[in-house]
């Protein structure tokens, strides 16, 4: 008669605990999906996804996929891979670490493209053309749903250059281990570049400074600037925001600038005026190559 009871028992509950899960998850909200039609609003223009869908199938999905998911039939051929617009992770922001970017950021990157990177510049397209792009790469995440961009940083007036300042920025350079990824000369060939890895797991170099005046999310000692404060998320480079101060972070500008050695900017002009500088600037310097490398003869 105990056994019968018992049966009866665990039958019961068989029975009535999927009704009670399902009971619970009538409770919670449903999870949001992509909307299928957004705006982008750049400067005076109104981007519309329904005419970037057009211009996102002729240019775009070989790369980043019908689903906007870096899984085109090009991507296996490609390094870095193509941005996961799914994720909705970007590099480029003048938005916190973690946050979704703003309109403008994601114009400005299809504009710019990407160095070292298959994503070409679009700047053949018109204004209007990337704007709509921008609001269909916005239908491939519900974060564009649920979440805002964040606030852009303040980017603070950059004071005067002083030699004092690309000494300090060297100092900071130390002391934050910059030089562990992007190597005592800029180069990215640091102790722990060979073991980087990107959000898709995916190997990934550290900037090479002395290649290119450009990173990757612009030319300008204000894109520096934004970078440190930002991160570039989806990769290793974090933020500093809370980290340094913003008179520090310019230091850092000044001297990075003169790691750029084939870039005759200020800070290298002021830097090689020093019998320091000059000593340290023709070390780096590689002679007598005709590899294409980037590097002067």
């Amino acid at each position: 008669m105990l056994n019968i009871k018992k049966l009866c028992l665990n039958v019961a509950i068989a029975l009535l605990l999927p009704i009670a899960a399902m009971a619970q998850l009538g409770d919670q909200a449903p999870a949001a999906k992509p909307s299928p039609h957004m705006e982008s609003h750049v400067g005076n223009l109104t981007g519309h996804s329904e005419a970037g869908r057009q211009l996102y199938f002729r240019y775009c999905w070989e790369c980043h996929g019908a689903r906007g998911d870096g899984n085109g039939e090009n991507a296996p051929y490609v390094t870095p891979q193509p941005r996961n617009f799914v994720a909705a992770t970007f590099k480029c922001r003048s938005t916190p670490t973690g946050t979704l970017p703003l309109d403008t950021d994601l114009f400005n990157s299809v504009v710019r493209g990407f160095n070292f990177t298959n994503m070409p510049s679009w700047a053949a397209l018109t204004a209007q053309n990337r704007a709509d792009l921008v609001a269909f790469i916005k239908t491939f995440s519900a974060r564009w749903v649920t979440e805002k961009p964040g606030d852009p940083i303040q980017i603070p007036t950059e004071p005067k250059l002083t030699l004092e300042s690309i000494k300090h920025g060297g100092e900071l350079f130390q002391k934050l281990e910059c030089w562990k990824c992007h190597g005592q000369e800029g180069r990215g060939d640091g102790p722990s570049a060979s073991t980087l890895t990107d959000s898709n797991d995916q190997p990934i170099r550290p900037f090479n400074f002395t290649v290119s005046n450009r990173s990757k999310c612009g030319t300008t000692n204000q894109d520096l600037y934004r970078i440190f404060m930002t991160g570039v998320d989806g990769t290793p480079m974090p933020s500093f925001a809370d980290v340094i101060k913003p008179e520090d972070a310019w230091d850092l500008v000044h001297y990075l600038r003169t790691l750029q050695y084939n870039n005759r900017s200020p800070e290298l002009a002021l830097w090689e005026s020093t019998k320091e500088g000059r000593e340290i600037v023709a070390a780096k310097q590689v002679k007598q190559t005709r590899t294409g490398s980037g590097v002067a003869p």
